[in-house]
């Protein structure tokens, strides 16, 4: 008679019933944990639809645009669009050692090299001469700023701050980062963009080591909404409320002799479950656009609402380009998660580029040469709707030339994308497949 088989042995059952049920909810609770944290479920509208889409140069848009957002039309000040490092540094460095009120100093990265001993010693010598000089870090993008650095700079009486670092009690906000740049002087120069201190940003994009950037410097009433976005968050990490005329002159009755800003509006993004000011910001920006509608970014992973809405500005006959990077990019699998997205807005008549020469690291939008969009926002979930971001809108002619300027430059160095010859990397599909079930986290 045949031996029946023996089941075989699992170390597992050698566990009491009361471990086993404990580990198993405990592997169910730091799944649901985990899904919670870094995944989306449906939270939101799939669909944004827009009851009017008047042009960008209407008084309606700019209501619209300004009243979705929560903020107010301003007239007046100057924006001056700063390529590279070669061109905002110099510009940095002689706002800061003219600084006679205050600095106050946010941004993303900050890592040791030239540029951060090139900054901190002018903020030192503001410091040291008793200019107020405030710094706010972000505890994940910050953490690497040189310690002896930052300790010398308290030792000359500047705050140094770090929003959102990881503490018990904190941890299920600390995947929500302040990406914001607002560099604000006296409250009346101010600085955003893309840049923040790390020596990648040095140069003029002449190699992979040197990044294609840019920021703005702007003044006027454009620097008191510069300096909104770092005053709330500054609030909000030290429980200081910065008051005055150090911060935030009195505007004048009347437009200076060097103004030139026809009019602006701004938002400090702080995105919460179902309020996501941002993605409005650009859903509306995007459907006014009869022309032209250029973007610059160097992380695409939109939701499908934005993809829509560029692809339907697309199908009615707006020139709509994208500028991204190509294979030089720090994040390889949010470029993957951007090539899902390639064909379906190609079919749609949407032009593609990929920058060729280093990492493109811009974030622009411009509309119909008129409405520009500067700041530190990217086009993906994360920017809209989860990080601390800070945009400006501004309706200006003059500074809309000088960015589409900037933009047709760039496609010199960029290798347009055909669809025929799209089509033909199937293989990689599979990737982006994966790269996409964590669009939420790019």
């Amino acid at each position: 008679m045949a031996k029946r088989a023996r089941k075989p042995h699992h170390p597992w059952r050698e566990f009491p019933w009361w471990v086993q049920t404990a580990t198993v909810i405990g592997i169910l609770a730091t799944a649901g944990v985990v899904a919670a944290l870094f995944f989306s479920f449906g939270n939101g509208p799939a669909r944004i639809r827009l009851t009017s889409t008047p042009p960008v140069d209407s008084q309606d848009f700019l209501l619209a645009v300004a009243g979705a957002a929560g903020t107010p039309l301003r007239q007046g000040g100057t924006a001056r669009l700063l390529n590279n490092g070669d061109e905002f540094f110099p510009a940095l460095n002689i706002a800061i050692r003219g600084a006679r009120k205050s600095v106050n100093f946010s941004c993303y990265i900050w890592k040791k090299g030239k540029v951060n001993d090139a900054v901190v010693a002018a903020l030192l010598d503001r410091a040291k001469a008793g200019v107020p000089v405030r710094i706010l870090l972000d505890g994940f993008g910050g953490a690497r700023a040189p310690h002896e650095s930052m300790d010398a700079l308290r030792a000359a009486g500047a705050k140094v701050e770090f929003f959102r670092a990881p503490r018990l009690g904190k941890l299920t906000r600390f995947h929500k980062r302040n990406h914001r740049r607002a560099i604000v002087i006296d409250g009346a120069i101010g600085f955003t963009g893309g840049i923040a201190v790390g020596d990648q940003w040095l140069g003029n994009a002449e190699d992979e080591d040197h990044w294609r950037d840019s920021m703005v410097e702007v003044t006027g009433p454009l620097a008191a909404t510069v300096q909104s976005s770092f005053v709330d968050l500054w609030a909000g990490t030290t429980g200081e409320v910065l008051v005055g005329s150090e911060y935030f002159p009195p505007a004048s009755p009347s437009p200076g002799p060097g103004d030139r800003i026809t009019l602006h509006t701004g938002l400090g993004s702080s995105p919460s479950y179902e309020n996501r000011p941002l993605r409005l910001f650009f859903m509306q920006s995007f459907q006014a656009a009869r022309h032209r509608l250029w973007i610059s970014t160097p992380y695409f992973v939109p939701d499908q609402a934005t993809r829509e809405a560029v692809a339907s500005r697309a199908r009615a006959g707006v020139d709509v380009r994208i500028l991204m990077p190509d294979a030089h990019t720090d994040a390889f699998i949010i470029r993957l998660a951007s090539h899902a997205y390639y064909e379906e807005l190609l079919k749609a008549g949407v032009r593609v580029y990929e920058y060729k020469t280093t990492m493109m690291h811009l974030k622009h939008v411009v509309v119909d040469g008129q409405w520009s969009i500067v700041g530190s926002a990217n086009m993906d979930i994360r920017g809209n709707e989860v990080n601390e971001e800070n945009v400006l809108g501004i309706l200006d002619a003059e500074f809309g030339r000088t960015m589409e300027q900037a933009f047709l430059k760039d496609l010199e160095q960029s290798e347009e994308i055909r669809l025929d010859a799209w089509r033909k990397r199937a293989w990689e599909r599979p990737l982006q497949r994966v790269a996409t079930l964590f669009a939420q986290q790019y």
